[in-house]
């Protein structure tokens, strides 16, 4: 994983129903970016924090979104969300040609290291 890219945790469903509708709009566990205003990110650093304290009790499969920051065009701006830790949050859907790869996570938040470019 690379500190030049934005990573974003999602379901596989919710995946699947953005790539059907050409854009995605989930911001987080259980939450979307009409609830939230914003998509949640983070950086590569913070994936494992980030697992922890969202994702572990998620059933339903997950997979670890990689973005190119540089193919965003809303407002891309860090926020603590409340802590001190600086996470970068999307004001708008995220298009699917920023996604470069799809990754599916196991149960203990790892990435499927031969995952790669899936759309």
């Amino acid at each position: 994983m690379s500190d030049r890219y934005l990573y974003h945790y999602t379901t596989a469903a919710d995946w699947e129903a953005s790539s059907a509708a050409g854009e995605h709009r989930i911001s987080g566990r259980g939450m979307t970016l009409a609830d939230q205003g914003f998509i949640h990110f983070c950086y590569a650093g913070q994936r494992a924090g980030v697992w922890q304290r969202f994702w572990t009790a998620e059933t339903q499969p997950v997979v670890l979104l990689t973005v190119d920051p540089d193919d965003l065009t809303d407002l891309v701006d860090e926020n603590t969300s409340g802590g001190t830790e600086l996470f970068p949050h999307l004001y708008g859907p995220l298009p699917l040609d920023a996604v470069i790869a799809v990754h599916d996570v196991d149960s203990n938040g790892e990435v499927d290291a031969g995952g790669g470019p899936r759309g």
